[in-house]
């Protein structure tokens, strides 16, 4: 065995599933046990697991199989410690309290944290309480600051994708505007690569405001070549010009109002606009479930194993990401309460720009 500074370390996924968080525990857990000989603590359900203190010494028997299996074997739940103080109702200490005794019981000397923006601000603010704490960048959505890529992305691109590729058929039979709505609340990447991998003709951003009479003109410019149908990509949290003047109050409101998800709005205002006949299709959950593709298993698994062997390091308080092919550990403090947004000169937008693609604007 390897020497290492960490002895015990807890590990647990928090946030929305994605594919690769198997992966990821794999490489953590294997590396840490295999070579550098770490008892690991498995938490149940995320940060509630902590609090709760439900949790299981993980043995390498748990690990095999997993590489290609979805989900996670620890569970998961979207927790928020530090924004529920009277997580117990007033009748004993609060959930940031209850995780640090938990910590303490188990005699953690680090704990890995799996998850996305949520999960890695929360590890951040568990690391100015005095715990250490290692992050690993989960999310499909790719929006976690200061790593290139997270992992789970390229699986959820390559389910909406293929969405694109199968609705092709049936608005190309039925002379339709289709509109697939994918996830991506606040950063677009997921909309964004799939609409250019599945040759969307309207591809729609969170960061880019969008305009119906645009669209419309686009749609129809279409229409007068000979193109008789049409793909819209539009990502959940995309808005229109309209939307885009409103405050956060307001809009959060305006969207509490509103009829249906925002596939549905898009659909009925192109058809208002030019009459042509919309249809919706909804990816939701399908993009996070199923069997990771390669891409993220090697990603995860690169991860767990760095993220282990900054354990071994006593290198604590980083979450671990890839900048420019190479794997560094970056302070969470950093990457806490920040979103990686789509830049509106990113190459990739004006890869759309040139292929023909309508971004709404």
């Amino acid at each position: 065995m390897q020497k290492s500074v960490t002895k015990i370390c807890g590990i647990l996924t928090s946030g929305g599933d994605a594919p690769g968080l198997n992966a990821a525990i794999r490489g953590v857990c294997r590396t840490a046990i295999d070579i550098y000989g770490m008892k690991v603590i498995g938490f149940e359900h995320g940060y509630r697991g902590l609090i709760e203190n439900k949790s299981r010494v993980l043995n390498p028997s748990e690990f095999s199989g997993i590489l290609a299996q979805g989900g996670t074997i620890l569970g998961t739940s979207r927790e928020k410690p530090f924004k529920d103080k009277n997580w117990c109702e007033g009748t004993g200490p609060c959930a940031v309290e209850m995780i640090i005794d938990t910590y303490k019981k188990n005699k953690l000397d680090c704990l890995v944290t799996l998850g996305g923006n949520g999960t890695n601000t929360t590890a951040s603010l568990l690391a100015k309480e005095g715990l250490n704490v290692i992050g690993l960048p989960k999310t499909i959505d790719n929006d976690i600051v200061e790593t290139d890529i997270t992992f789970g992305f390229h699986t959820a691109l390559t389910v909406a994708t293929d969405a694109i590729d199968r609705l092709h058929s049936t608005a190309s039979s039925h002379n339709r505007v289709m509109v697939i709505e994918v996830m991506g609340h606040k950063a677009g990447w997921l909309s964004l690569y799939s609409g250019v991998a599945g040759g969307g003709d309207v591809v729609l951003l969170p960061e880019i405001p969008y305009d119906i009479e645009s669209i419309a003109r686009h749609l129809e410019n279409r229409g007068r070549a000979g193109k008789t149908f049409s793909i819209v990509v539009v990502a959940e949290g995309a808005r229109s010009v309209e939307e885009s003047r409103l405050d956060k109050k307001a809009f959060k409101k305006a969207r509490e109002q509103m009829s249906g998800s925002i596939g549905y709005r898009v659909a009925r205002e192109i058809q208002d606009a030019t009459g042509l006949e919309s249809r919706v299709t909804v990816l939701g959950y399908l993009q996070r479930g199923g069997t990771p593709v390669a891409f993220d298993r090697v990603l995860a698994s690169q991860f767990g194993t760095a993220a282990a062997n900054m354990l071994a390091e006593g290198n604590y308080g980083k979450m671990v990401a890839l900048q420019d092919n190479r794997l560094v550990g970056v302070p969470l403090e950093n990457v806490a309460n920040r979103i990686k947004s789509v830049p509106v000169d990113h190459r990739m937008i004006e890869t759309a720009r040139d292929v023909g693609t309508c971004l709404g604007d």
